[in-house]
């Protein structure tokens, strides 16, 4: 069966490309802990090291201290936390063995979820523009404004934190 009934970009079947989105993330997520297990605590003063604030490093070194590999796991649905704790999980050396275990694990649920919501809600907005441009505007309008709210309320309660301090 062809046609409409199956997901492809640029040609290539959509499975082979979430497939292949784990592969990668996995390979990263291995060369982001063997990169912090190398450097060390050299890691925090290295340019990646001060972009982050060492409060938030040291949340993360918490979090990866008390959860362990479940951590990193978990870390894969938490923005944030999926780009600083596997570098952090390097440097404090936790079981590599483990680190292989959930990372993959993290990989093989956390790409397919995304991915296909992701290319869901892209053809859906298609769809959506293809019977009513108007709607589909609407649609993108409003997600934009959402966005804005967002950033703004985020914003607002950082200064009042920062008042308050």
């Amino acid at each position: 069966m062809s046609g409409l009934t199956e997901a492809s970009v640029f040609g290539l079947p959509y499975w082979l490309i979430v497939l292949v989105g784990a592969v990668a993330l996995f390979a990263a997520f291995q060369a982001y802990y063997w990169i912090g297990f190398k450097l060390g605590e050299r890691l925090y003063e290295s340019k990646i090291g001060r972009r982050l604030p060492r409060a938030q490093i040291a949340r993360v070194e918490k979090v990866v201290e008390k959860w362990g590999a479940l951590a990193v796991y978990g870390c894969f649905w938490v923005p944030v936390l999926r780009h600083t704790l596997p570098w952090v999980a390097g440097v404090l050396r936790i079981n590599y063995a483990w680190y292989v275990v959930a990372s993959a694990l993290g990989c093989l649920t956390w790409v397919p979820v995304t991915s296909f919501a992701l290319y869901g809600v892209i053809w859906g907005w298609l769809r959506l523009a293809a019977s009513s441009p108007l709607g589909a505007s609407a649609a993108a309008v409003a997600l934009v404004a959402l966005a804005v709210a967002l950033i703004v309320r985020r914003r607002r309660r950082r200064a009042d934190r920062a008042l308050a301090a």
